[in-house]
């Protein structure tokens, strides 16, 4: 099951690896929650909500165990379906992410002015979303975008966007990441300036005996750095399988 990250959408994330994990497994990928065509909600974002989200379609397709891969914010969403749905999770592969993500002052900082912008989101009118849309997402990142991927960020939801903002700064992990008793392996982006390396690299202390893979490109490798990135994420996912019961 693929995780996407923060802003992202299914499609915007994986759409370089699907063939690939399609030869060999069955792949179910989705919008979370705000994102693209995600479920919309007036409650505030929570990723508990993504994780029982994932388990929900799940039960939808009867499925009973299955595999989530986070990649970012979707690294959250998979450590909390081990944390709250631990008999669904044969075993887990964390891409670019971390047990926690807000510790320094710039950090905090940043986060802060994404709760504030959200509160905003929630009392402004369609136009000023429409602004907010503009000026945060698409102006600065879809310049060089085909047709179909800047349709798919225009298709958010902002308002909990930037509460997903606000929850992902909040996440730490840190108290009982080191209880995962499943199969996991790392995917560390080398060059990350996301989810920095040292960051990234405390999932593999707090879980010593967890796979690493190691890709020398930053936060977009999974489409930006695809030729190294699949072929790892395969052998993630089959490290994970042969380890799993």
């Amino acid at each position: 099951m693929l995780l996407h990250g923060w802003t992202a959408t299914a499609d915007l994330n994986w759409f370089r690896c699907y063939d690939a994990l399609a030869e060999q497994h069955r792949v179910i990928a989705f919008d979370q929650r705000g994102h693209g065509t995600g479920l919309r909600s007036k409650r505030r974002f929570r990723l508990e909500d993504c994780a029982d989200d994932a388990v929900a379609i799940a039960d939808a397709l009867g499925i009973d165990r299955f595999i989530p891969i986070g990649y970012s914010m979707g690294g959250p969403v998979a450590q909390l379906i081990w944390r709250r749905h631990a008999e669904r999770v044969r075993g887990l592969v964390l891409c670019a992410t971390a047990p926690v993500f807000s510790v320094e002052r710039v950090e905090r900082l940043s986060f802060l002015g994404a709760t504030g912008l959200a509160a905003l989101a929630r009392i402004t009118p369609e136009q000023a979303r429409t602004w907010l849309t503009d000026q945060l997402y698409l102006q600065r990142k879809s310049r060089d975008w085909e047709p179909w991927a800047v349709q798919e960020a225009a298709s958010h939801d902002w308002r909990m966007l930037l509460e997903a903002g606000t929850a992902i700064g909040g996440f730490d992990s840190t108290p009982w990441i080191s209880e995962v008793d499943v199969p996991t392996a790392l995917l560390i982006t080398m060059q990350d300036g996301v989810v920095s390396r040292r960051r990234q690299t405390m999932l593999f202390d707090a879980l010593p005996d967890a796979t690493v893979f190691r890709i020398d490109s930053d936060h977009g490798a999974a489409v930006e750095a695809a030729d190294a990135f699949v072929p790892a994420l395969l052998r993630a996912i089959a490290t994970v399988e042969r380890s799993s019961t």
